[in-house]
C-alpha cells in the first residue's frame, strides 16, 4: 500500500476538556476544527479528537481501552519538568525498561499517554 500518513482517531466524552488539554497543555498544532471533532499535526501524521466517546475518572485500563498514545521525546525528564509546569499530573514521572523510560500520564477521559524515550544503545523498542 502506498500511504499518505497515518491518523489516530480518539473518541472522547469530556470533548472540550480534551481539546484543552491536547492544545494547551500539551501544545500540539491544531489542524483543522470541525463541529465535533479537532485534528492536530503530528509527525508524520495526525491525533483526531470526536466526541461521542466514554470517558473515566482514573486511567482506562486494557479493557476500557486497550491503546495507548506514546510521544517519543528527548530528554524525557526535561519534558516532564515543562509539562509539570503547564499542570499535568503524572501517575508515574519515570520507570526504566531495558529499551528505555517513559513517564505516563493521563487525558481527562483517563485515556493513558506515554512520554517515551529510547536509550541510545538499544535503538528501538523491545518487542
Amino acid at each position: 500500500m502506498n500511504f499518505r500518513e497515518f491518523g489516530i482517531i480518539l473518541f472522547v466524552e469530556h470533548y472540550e476538556d480534551c481539546i484543552d488539554f491536547y492544545k494547551n497543555r500539551l501544545q500540539l498544532e491544531v489542524r483543522n476544527v470541525k463541529d465535533t471533532l479537532t485534528t492536530f499535526d503530528l509527525p508524520q501524521g495526525y491525533l483526531m479528537v470526536e466526541q461521542e466517546g466514554v470517558g473515566y475518572m482514573h486511567e482506562k485500563n486494557r479493557a476500557q481501552n486497550p491503546v495507548v498514545l506514546r510521544f517519543d521525546v528527548h530528554h524525557l525528564d526535561e519534558q516532564v519538568k515543562v509539562l509539570k509546569q503547564r499542570g499535568i499530573d503524572f501517575s508515574q514521572e519515570r520507570l526504566e525498561f531495558d529499551w528505555g523510560t517513559i513517564a505516563v500520564l493521563q487525558d481527562p477521559d483517563g485515556n493513558r499517554i506515554e512520554l517515551g524515550e529510547i536509550n541510545e544503545t538499544s535503538g528501538s523498542y523491545a518487542k
